[in-house]
């Protein structure tokens, strides 16, 4: 089954009904979703042409490739959501909660069609997408949740998760250490450090919430017990690690496709309790980061 793209302003679409209609029992939905300063309207910026793309690409990741969903009948759907996301990041902001909850509403009709939850996985603001999703979608709608460095505040996702999509998906939230300074960015200019971003998690833990701090050893550690061998090595700076590190998308496909096979209470049991404390990767010596590498 092909990638269908959808934007914003489309809502549900004959291909979408059809697509969902006819998945095999047990093929999974699941809905990707882009971050800051990209924009369907621009063919420069357009998601769909860059990660979203469902054909293999040289500069970056195709996230469906990188998620098994290469057309194959069995393998899913896979939606590519785009969304207006270029301009100041306050107006971003502000647009990627409107893209939640237009989602939210394909979403729960896809459910209600396809009959099986939906997963989400967002980067950056659209793991503010994805969260604001879960305040409009219908109870049972979505599924597990994977966010990747997202650009979103505590309280807010705490927030989320209190309404019934909220309160029955399961969220992953991937986090770096490498990411603090564009945390610190989001703290800053949209809340004059009021908030707190979500780089270490809720302030308060949720049974439906597990934090995977990956530019940590022992998290790789774990996560090669578990089967997932992960590319090693540290930046002192990046928000896009998440989807470039090797071997991370085999876990996403593995959590998302397959999630009995990696419940919450198995990851929480595996990874390590507190994450590092912040700015710990931009003050590391240099011997303590290195090279990525396989």
């Amino acid at each position: 089954m092909a990638v269908i793209q959808l934007n914003a302003e489309q809502g549900m679409t004959p291909d979408l009904q059809r697509a969902a209609r006819a998945l095999p029992d047990g093929a999974p939905i699941l809905v990707m979703l882009h971050g800051y300063r990209y924009s369907p309207a621009h063919p420069a910026h357009d998601p769909h042409r860059h990660i979203l793309s469902p054909v293999p690409l040289r500069h970056t990741t195709s996230w469906p490739c990188a998620l098994g969903l290469d057309g194959g009948p069995d393998h899913g759907l896979a939606i590519g959501f785009g969304w207006e996301a270029r301009g100041t990041l306050r107006a971003a902001y502000d647009r990627a909660g409107a893209a939640g909850q237009a989602l939210a509403d394909t979403l729960s009709q896809l459910a209600q069609l396809s009959g099986r939850p939906v997963g989400l996985i967002g980067h950056s603001l659209g793991g503010r997408v994805a969260l604001q999703t879960l305040q409009g979608a219908n109870a049972g709608s979505v599924g597990r949740v994977i966010l990747l460095n997202a650009a979103e505040f505590r309280d807010t996702a705490a927030a989320a998760l209190s309404h019934p999509a909220g309160r029955q998906a399961e969220i992953i939230n991937v986090t770096a250490r490498e990411n603090d300074p564009f945390d610190f960015i989001l703290e800053q200019l949209l809340a004059r450090g009021r908030r707190r971003a979500l780089g270490f998690g809720l302030e308060r833990s949720r049974s439906n919430w597990v934090d995977l701090q990956i530019d940590d050893g022992a998290t790789l550690d774990a996560l090669a017990d578990l089967g997932f061998p992960t590319e090693r090595g540290a930046r002192r700076l990046s928000h896009w690690t998440p989807y470039l590190r090797g071997g991370l998308f085999d876990f996403y496909r593995a959590a998302l496709c397959h999630p009995w096979a990696l419940p919450l209470g198995l990851l929480r049991h595996h990874l390590p309790v507190r994450p590092h404390p912040r700015w710990s990767r931009l003050l590391a010596a240099p011997a303590a980061l290195g090279a990525m590498r396989a």
